[in-house]
């Protein structure tokens, strides 16, 4: 050191001097030198020979047995629940299944069709789910599974290597663009197939910490919440007897009384082809589907007794359903809750089909016009829509999480609810800050004027030119300042025009590969959703 000065300040500098003379060199020149510099070049690098050496994992060597998983998404995050080839965004099927090649329960290299994966419910893009369920073979330890496994997909016809007859071949829902706006919503249920109880799972296998190995390798918008041994026939699809949605929403500016009308016309079995997309890779002919149970619920009853502002939730539980089919219901339950719409409209809609003309609802009203083809509607936003529950016959599965340590220790950790906790408790954190964010506007803005429900008290008068703010669910609107009725809306083409455009046109090929596919595959009496 002189004068105060370090020479150790220079030292970043000095490299920059010495490479000097290389700024110009070749890619082949500078390739040449660093072989002259390091004479052992050519000897490999340690580890690498034995990285080559290291043996595959062979999971011939192991015994299968067949499980379920239920689990939670946020849908926010995901292209949809069904698995694709080159995803823009990435999938629940896709995240899951590398999750399980992870951990070595599956082999890669079968893919899903190896492992006979079947899904409850198909959701679309931005669609959550609070129980779905997939059943699969995976690799066992048990020296009580130790007896080989015959798989049989034969009644499976998603676990085949040739596409489906209700799948187009080269995409999971709609071609082109539309196949990555979403996936059908729900496939329907196979009534008739038995459910054999579950075998009891073996006290030595070490494979039973399913719920812990999965959740350490997902990612926290992702949580396997339990797993069930289930009989070789069990198939998450087709086991199915129902599915249950929730759509929740916000009460403000909404007649609940009209919307829980309009929603308890939907119960039974009815056409849905005017509350439903149409998909004419599909060809489907029949639109009728069995509705369970629709009612509008407040989400937390004590709070809703006191609390105005407290969410409410559609509930909607049925045997199947149809593409975009809950958005679309709740797409016309909004309109009803406005009150530019009346409950009827609901019936109109389901009175699709001439040949089985819908009487009046009840006493004293009319019966519904007939509705052969959709008006134009914008759906519902996928944000709120949740896959609830999955329902199965009693016996069938029987759900278990990781077995418990014997000292105790560890388990908390084991279980993902404080994970799931802690996610929450920021949800709730965030609502506060926008909520605060909003006061802070209103004491510089003014708010915008009421005009929902329509004729309610308080609510200003609907006047010529006003804008509206028309819902569509997730907190989304569309401003317009004229409302035209549903039923004297642009009808669009009906499913036979759908289809037969489709057959003539771009679809013919793809039409004629799927019928030679279903020539070698076994009917699938479950083909038409």
């Amino acid at each position: 050191m002189t004068g105060g000065f370090s020479y150790r300040l220079l030292r970043p500098y000095a490299r920059f001097t010495r490479m000097e003379p290389y700024k110009n060199w070749s890619r082949e020149e500078l390739i040449a030198r660093l072989q002259q510099l390091d004479p052992h070049h050519d000897r490999p690098r340690p580890g690498q020979h034995q990285h080559q050496q290291r043996k595959q994992f062979d999971f011939s060597a192991y015994p299968k047995r067949k499980i379920a998983l239920k689990f939670t998404y946020n849908g926010i995050h995901y292209g949809g629940m069904e698995f694709q080839k080159d995803p823009v965004l990435p999938t629940v099927e896709g995240v899951l299944f590398d999750a399980l090649v992870h951990t070595k329960l599956v082999d890669r290299e079968g893919g899903l069709d190896g492992c006979g994966w079947q899904r409850c419910g198909r959701t679309d893009k931005g669609v959550s789910a609070g129980g779905q369920v997939v059943s699969l073979w995976v690799r066992s330890s048990s020296a009580a599974t130790k007896a080989p496994v015959v798989e049989d997909n034969s009644a499976t016809p998603e676990g085949q290597s040739e596409p489906p007859p209700d799948t187009p071949e080269d995409a999971p829902g709609l071609e082109g663009d539309f196949g990555l706006l979403s996936d059908f919503d729900e496939p329907p249920t196979n009534g008739s197939m038995p459910t054999k109880p579950p075998p009891q799972p073996a006290s030595n296998d070490d494979n039973a910490a399913y719920v812990y190995k999965l959740n350490h390798i997902l990612p926290p918008t992702i949580r396997i919440l339990a797993w069930s041994p289930v009989a070789d026939d069990f198939s998450a699809r087709h086991s199915c007897r129902w599915r249950h949605y929730k759509y929740f929403f916000s009460p403000r500016g909404l007649d609940l009384a009209a919307m829980a009308d309009a929603a308890a016309r939907l119960v039974g079995e009815h056409d849905f082809r005017n509350l439903c997309k149409i998909d004419p890779g599909k060809q489907l002919t029949t639109f009728t589907r069995r509705i369970l149970h629709a009612s509008i619920d407040p989400v937390d009853p004590a709070r809703a007794a006191s609390d105005p502002a407290a969410l409410y939730v559609f509930n909607l539980r049925g045997n199947a359903f149809l593409y975009n089919m809950v958005r679309h219901i709740m797409a016309v339950l909004l309109l009803v809750g406005t009150r530019l719409e009346r409950p009827s409209v609901m019936s109109a809609l389901l009175n699709a089909d001439p040949a089985r003309p819908l009487p009046p609802f009840r006493a004293g009203e009319p019966a519904p016009p007939l509705v052969a083809s959709k008006p134009e509607y914008i759906i519902a936003d996928p944000l709120p829509l949740m896959l609830w529950e999955c329902g199965y016959d009693a016996g069938a599965l029987a759900w278990r999480v990781d077995p418990a340590r014997t000292d105790g220790a560890g388990d908390a950790a084991k279980s993902p609810l404080r994970g799931m906790m802690c996610a929450h408790e920021r949800a709730v954190l965030g609502a506060a800050l926008e909520e605060h964010f909003l006061k802070a506007a209103e004491a510089h803005h003014v708010p915008p004027k009421p005009y929902f429900p329509v004729g309610a008290e308080g609510v200003e008068p609907l006047s010529p030119g006003a804008m509206m703010s028309l819902p569509l669910g997730g907190g989304m609107v569309k401003r317009a300042a004229t409302y035209v009725p549903l039923l004297e809306r642009k009808r669009m083409l009906t499913p036979e025009e759908v289809n037969e455009r489709y057959r003539l046109g771009r679809g013919a090929k793809r039409l004629e590969r799927r019928a030679a596919a279903a020539a070698a595959v076994p009917a699938d009496d479950d083909a038409d959703e």
